[in-house]
């Protein structure tokens, strides 16, 4: 069993001045990742309005397809117009760690 986290640091649009609007760009992003089969979760940045700090994990029974996941993960995260991606960082957990 092969266990990911992805999490992905985000700069909200200009006309993110209230936490109301910032729902409303981070709401769909969620949607569209749940999508993919894993888990996710705004995870920090809360009470900032043009920041966004969105959790992912996934669990596979394969290293490949996980890591193929969490690439469909950041490649969704990263081409959202109305987002810019900051930073990615990954951790990957196998049967031995």
């Amino acid at each position: 069993m092969y266990t990911g986290t992805a999490l992905f640091d985000v700069l909200l649009p200009d006309d993110s001045t209230s936490l109301k609007a910032k729902r409303s760009y981070v709401r769909p992003v969620v949607a569209a990742l749940r999508k993919l089969d894993v888990a996710v979760a705004e995870v920090g940045d809360q009470d900032v309005h043009r920041r966004s700090q969105l959790g992912v994990a996934a669990v596979s029974g394969d290293s490949g397809h996980l890591t193929e996941v969490l690439d469909a993960c950041e490649r969704l995260v990263a081409g959202r117009p109305e987002l810019e991606l900051l930073s990615v960082r990954r951790r990957r957990y196998g049967a031995d760690d």
